[in-house]
């Protein structure tokens, strides 16, 4: 089995640098083309693709909708376990804004943010799920930066830390009971297409 772990694309509190946590912040025009990018992509590899699955927020639903169709695969009913992180009183502020209101160690405070286990969690239980329905398929999944990293922690500790770029794919094969990367956090089809 192999799971195919894609960030959706750009969104206009992306371009700005504002937390959009569980807020429903729709693609813009470049996030759109972006998932065209990838799809196209994704059509070259070797590697086939049975199910697209994307989580509830619109920007992932939209960015998984353009590469479903660009491939021809079935979207699943959008699952709820791989929606970003809820930031509570943080979501739709800036990095100045963050620290301007609560120092630059906001992010140690109590402000109504979903916890890294509780994330970690959520993704784990997300991955089991996949496994035990779709054993023998290779799943697309459009998901969120915050969410994937949480996820790629409590899969591999410490080894991924690096930022998960808008329309990077991660590819993860199941061996027995390890989730073996094959490609992470791979951004090369936007940097080919950039116009």
């Amino acid at each position: 089995m192999l799971i195919g772990l894609i960030r959706h694309g750009l969104t206009d509190w992306n371009a700005v640098g504002r937390i959009q946590g569980q807020s429903d912040i729709p693609l813009n025009d470049e996030g759109r083309r972006q998932a065209e990018v990838l799809g196209d992509r994704l059509l070259q590899e070797p590697y086939q693709w049975d199910y697209c699955i994307t989580s509830s927020l619109s920007r992932a639903a939209e960015t998984g909708e353009i590469i479903a169709g660009k491939l021809n695969i079935p979207l699943l009913e959008p699952d709820q376990r791989i929606r970003e992180r809820a930031y509570g009183q943080v979501e739709g502020l800036t990095a100045l804004e963050r620290e301007t209101k609560w120092g630059k160690d906001w992010n140690l405070l109590e402000l109504g943010q979903e916890s890294d286990e509780q994330l970690q969690l959520r993704g784990l239980a997300f991955l089991e799920d996949l496994t035990v329905r779709y054993p023998d398929k290779n799943v697309l999944v459009v998901s969120h930066g915050g969410f994937l990293a949480q996820l790629y922690t409590a899969l591999y500790k410490d080894k991924y830390t690096e930022r998960i770029g808008n329309l990077s794919l991660t590819i993860l094969e199941k061996k027995e009971l390890d989730w073996n990367p094959l490609l992470y956090n791979c951004t090369r089809h936007l940097l080919q297409n950039q116009r």
